[in-house]
C-alpha cells in the first residue's frame, strides 16, 4: 500500500492518495479542485487513478471528485446516506457508484470499508483501510470531518452556513453516536482527517496532520462524553461564524462543480475600464499589499491582500457569486495561483483584472494607527473603536466598550456604524480591520482608520474586558 498526503494551507484542508503498487491502481479521497497535484504523484509513483471519492458533500471548498474523473476516467464512489436533501444530484451518471454503511471495494490489494458516521453531514461516511497484502485487520481510516486531531466536526454548518434551521441539535446527536461508536474500535487505528488548524469545520483542530484512535480516546475532549445532552451542549458552544461562502459551496458541490475547462479567462483592464466597473458598482476585489492600499486605493474596492495564504477565504465573505467579479492584482505575474485559490472556492466568474499600475495617481487614502496612538485617543469623546474579530475571540478579551461585529458580518450591519464619528478598526493582527476598513470606506465613511497591531498589544497597555 502507498500513501500520499495533500494538504491546502490556504483553505486547511487534507486529501490523500491511496495506491496498490502491485497493479498500479490509486485512490483519491476529499480531492481539492486542483488535480494536478494528484496527477503529478500518480505519475511518480507509477500508478493510474482509477477511482476517486469523497467523505461527504463539503462546505468549505469546491469539490475536485468530478475534476478528476474527467481528466482521469477514473469512477466516482460517493455517499448513498442521509436524507434526500442531501443526495448528490450527478447520482445517476454511470461512472458513479453510490455507497451505503458497511460497503466494501478494493484498489487492488487494498480494501475499503464504508463507514456512516452523521454529524458534520447526515451523509458523511469514513473509509477503513486494510492492506490486505500485509495484514487481515484494517490500519487506518480516513475521517474526512468526522474526527480532527483534538476535536470532532462541527454540527451546525446546514443551519448557520446554509439556512437549515433547526438541523444543528439532532446533527450534535447524531455526532454523539458516530463517537460512540468509534470508542469501540481498537487503539491503533491511524486516524487521517480531512483538515487541520485553521479550518472553520471545528473550534480547535490540532495543527497535527494524523493521529490514532487511541490519543484521541484518552485526549479528545468529544471522546469523554457520555452523556449525550452534555456532549450537544459542549460542541455547539463557541463554534466560530462560518464563512458566507460555505453556502454556496454545498450548492455547488451537491450539484456538481463546473470543469474547469469550461471557465473564461479574465480580460485585462485598461486603468479607465477599472475606474467604469467600479462606478457602475460592481464587485471589485483589491488584492495588493496593506501598505500600498493605505498609501492610494480606488474607492469602493474591498481590499483582501493577496499576501494573506487565506485571502480568498476573506473574498468569501464578501463575494456576490451571482455577479462577475474584477481583481486588482499586486503583479499580472501572480494572476494564475490568484486565479486557482478563487476557483477553489467556487469565484468562477472573474470577468476582468488590472494590475497595480491602474490605480495611477488615485487620491483615496487609508489612514492608520497603533495601539499606542489608540490609547492616547480613546479618551477623546465620540470615538468609536470597532472589533471585526470572531464572537470567541472577543469574549476571551476585548476592548472596554469596543463595538463588536464580526467581519463576515459588516455589510449588513453597516447601519451600527456611527457616520458622524471617528472610528478605528481593530482585530488581532491588522488583516482583518484593514480589509473592514477598505468596507467601509467603499461605503461611504470618511472617518475610519485601521490599527496596525492588534489586542494583545494593546491588553499589554491598558486593562481589557473579559466576557459580554
Amino acid at each position: 500500500m502507498l500513501l500520499r498526503y495533500f494538504y491546502d494551507e490556504a483553505l486547511a484542508q487534507a486529501s490523500y492518495l491511496v495506491g496498490c503498487a502491485k497493479t498500479g491502481e490509486a485512490l483519491v479521497i476529499d480531492p481539492a479542485r486542483d488535480v494536478e497535484p494528484y496527477l503529478t504523484a500518480a505519475e511518480r509513483a507509477g500508478l493510474r487513478i482509477t477511482q476517486v471519492t469523497e467523505t461527504h458533500i463539503h462546505a468549505d471548498f469546491v469539490s475536485g471528485l468530478r475534476e478528476l474523473a474527467a481528466r482521469t476516467g477514473a469512477t466516482m464512489y460517493v455517499s448513498d446516506m442521509g436524507d434526500a436533501a442531501w443526495k448528490y444530484a450527478f447520482a445517476g451518471e454511470p461512472n458513479v457508484i453510490l455507497l451505503r454503511d458497511g460497503d466494501r471495494w478494493r484498489v487492488g490489494n487494498v480494501q475499503v470499508e464504508v463507514m456512516h458516521t452523521p454529524g458534520h453531514t447526515p451523509e458523511h461516511i469514513a473509509f477503513m483501510i486494510t492492506d490486505t497484502a500485509a495484514a487481515d485487520q484494517p490500519i487506518g481510516i480516513f475521517t474526512g470531518d468526522f474526527l480532527f486531531v483534538g476535536d470532532v466536526g462541527r454540527p451546525d454548518l446546514l443551519e448557520a452556513a446554509a439556512g437549515m434551521a433547526g438541523t444543528k441539535e439532532p446533527g450534535a446527536r447524531r455526532q454523539f453516536h458516530s463517537v460512540q461508536r468509534f470508542k469501540a474500535l481498537p487503539d491503533y487505528l491511524q486516524i487521517w482527517p480531512g483538515h487541520g488548524a485553521g479550518s472553520a469545520c471545528g473550534k480547535a483542530l490540532g495543527a497535527i496532520p494524523s493521529t490514532t484512535l487511541g490519543y484521541e480516546k484518552r485526549f479528545n475532549p468529544a471522546f469523554r462524553f457520555t452523556d449525550e445532552d452534555a456532549f450537544v451542549r459542549w460542541l455547539l458552544e463557541g463554534q466560530p461564524e462560518p464563512p458566507k461562502y460555505f453556502a454556496q459551496m454545498k450548492r455547488v458541490n451537491k450539484a456538481g462543480p463546473a470543469l474547469l475547462s469550461s471557465l473564461r479567462q479574465p480580460e485585462r483592464l485598461t486603468p479607465v475600464r477599472l475606474r467604469e466597473v467600479l462606478a457602475a458598482g460592481s464587485q471589485v476585489f483589491d488584492l495588493r499589499n496593506r501598505p500600498d492600499f493605505e498609501r492610494a486605493h480606488l474607492r469602493g474596492a474591498i481590499s483582501t491582500p493577496a499576501s494573506s495564504a487565506s485571502f480568498s477565504t476573506y473574498v468569501g465573505w464578501f463575494v456576490d457569486y451571482n455577479r462577475p467579479t474584477y481583481l486588482i492584482v499586486p503583479d499580472t505575474a501572480q494572476l494564475d495561483a490568484i486565479l486557482k485559490a478563487l476557483r477553489a472556492i467556487g469565484v468562477d466568474d472573474v470577468a476582468g483584472y488590472a494590475g497595480p499600475e491602474a490605480i495611477g495617481d488615485a487620491a483615496e487614502t487609508l489612514p492608520v494607527v497603533t495601539a499606542r496612538h489608540l490609547v492616547e485617543r480613546l479618551p477623546k469623546n465620540g470615538l468609536v473603536v470597532l472589533d471585526v474579530r470572531n464572537k470567541a475571540e472577543y469574549d476571551e478579551m476585548h476592548i472596554q466598550g469596543a463595538k463588536h461585529i464580526p467581519l463576515g458580518y459588516l455589510p449588513d450591519r453597516l447601519a451600527e456604524v456611527p457616520r458622524d464619528r471617528d472610528v478605528v478598526v481593530h482585530c488581532a493582527t491588522g488583516y482583518r480591520s484593514h480589509v473592514a476598513a477598505s468596507v467601509l470606506r467603499g461605503a461611504g465613511f470618511d472617518n475610519v482608520a485601521s490599527m496596525t497591531d492588534g489586542i494583545e498589544t494593546w491588553s499589554r497597555l491598558l486593562p481589557v474586558a473579559r466576557g459580554r
